[in-house]
């Protein structure tokens, strides 16, 4: 490689452009319209879109700096609102009890790297030991990790004996997950303590889950005065909810008690759609992980009765996710990425559309879906003047092959170049 070449890949690498910065390209997605702009200029000052204007009719200020993205589609950076940062997808079961929480931080670090380079410049981190995607969250805000904008959900709360316990281990080690709560003011106060230690989220347990020992993936886990007195406290102190549900009492239950989102929702019936309708419930419905599950999982160290249960949810939830796109149910692009590798999230964009989503409205629901979820449509979730420049770029039209989202060539965050070809 020629010193010249190799020194201008550094000055890409880890430097902040000059301002202003234009980026050019071929084209733009505009995720609002769904419409592909023609050779389009964004102007970039100090981490945001100053404006946006095209080739054809623009003048470039004469002390811009040019990134020339011939070739290349822009979009909004993606965002997934399931991941598990701190976990590592070779390490189930019983493997994931000889992690340290220093080493699962750590982790995390790597992980993060890896979600950002793959194109996802916001994250909701939904459960995590220890508050280390707190940790993580602050480091990389900081500037001093790389890694996406991480919404925070700390520890996750569960019923004794439920899916977000530790059931691993037998009585006498009297193992109990930090966040365990029974009883409304039990769950109140992990509410409580959740945000006393920086919770942007709570995330709770409502049934049963596919990867937990000794559970039954549909029962449902909190009762409804539980559930209410959990969403009650959140909205007091001003953060959303997650409700991990996958059997159909449990989802109705989480939706009647106010949450923002139902995680994988599996067991939908028409009565739990017209509910998520009706109170404006986002679903969040991880349909790819099925396939890691079942094809490298028991390598992984899945035990086998989750992978029982995995046959039994798998091919359930894409039914239940073709009938709820076809009601029109708020969704939002949740990968579950931390039981599959991270950095492999955008596979889950083809399976949105083989199972009933168009390519635009599978786009929406990792952008400006799961920007107006968060609170953040002001600064995420779509190229627009006064948003966070987060842009990504793929070398084609998306909305003709979706899978290019998968290896995305170009990832800018703020403004600055995180990932180049």
């Amino acid at each position: 490689m020629p010193l010249r070449f190799f020194f201008v890949l550094l000055l890409i690498s880890f430097s902040v452009f000059s301002e202003p910065l234009v980026i050019k390209a071929d084209a733009l997605l505009d995720v609002h319209s769904g419409e592909l702009k023609s050779k389009p200029m964004v102007f970039i000052s100090q981490g945001r879109i100053t404006r946006i204007a095209y080739q054809s009719d623009t003048e470039l200020p004469a002390d811009a700096e040019i990134l020339d993205l011939s070739g290349q589609t822009l979009l909004p950076g993606l965002m997934d609102m399931h991941v598990h940062l701190n976990s590592d997808a070779k390490l189930h079961g019983y493997k994931r009890l000889a992690q340290s929480l220093p080493r699962k931080t750590l982790t995390g670090v790597s992980n993060a790297r890896t979600t950002l380079q793959s194109g996802f410049t916001t994250v909701r981190n939904v459960g995590a030991p220890g508050y280390a995607d707190i940790a993580l969250r602050d480091a990389i805000a900081e500037g001093e990790l790389s890694g996406p904008r991480i919404f925070a959900a700390g520890m996750s709360l569960g019923i004794t004996g439920g899916h977000c316990d530790n059931n691993l281990l037998p009585y006498e080690y009297q193992d109990k997950a930090a966040a365990v709560a029974d009883g409304p003011w039990q769950v109140r106060e992990k509410v409580r303590m959740n945000v006393k230690y920086g919770a942007d989220w709570i995330k709770f347990c409502a049934t049963g889950g596919v990867l937990s020992k000794g559970t039954k993936v549909g029962a449902q886990q909190y009762s409804q005065e539980e559930m209410n007195a959990l969403v009650a406290e959140a909205k007091l102190l001003g953060v959303g909810v997650a409700a991990h549900a996958h059997g159909l009492n449990g989802i109705k239950a989480a939706i009647r008690a106010g949450v923002t989102s139902v995680e994988h929702a599996s067991f939908l019936d028409q009565e739990a759609i017209e509910l998520a309708l009706e109170r404006g419930t986002y679903l969040s419905m991880d349909i790819y992980t099925t396939e890691y599950i079942l094809g490298e999982g028991e390598k992984a160290g899945i035990l086998q009765e989750s992978l029982a249960k995995e046959r039994l949810v798998g091919s359930k939830q894409r039914e239940s996710f073709q009938n709820a796109v076809q009601a029109g149910v708020k969704m939002v692009f949740g990968s579950d990425a931390g039981v599959y590798p991270h950095g492999q999230n955008a596979r889950q964009f083809s399976r949105m559309v083989k199972y009933g989503m168009t390519p635009l409205q599978a786009i929406q629901a990792g952008t400006i879906h799961s920007a107006t979820m968060l609170g953040q449509r002001e600064q995420l979730g779509s190229l627009d003047s006064g948003k966070l420049a987060d842009i990504i770029a793929v070398p084609g039209n998306p909305l003709e092959n979706i899978t290019l989202l998968e290896n995305v060539t170009w990832v800018i965050k703020e403004g600055v170049v995180a990932k180049h070809p």
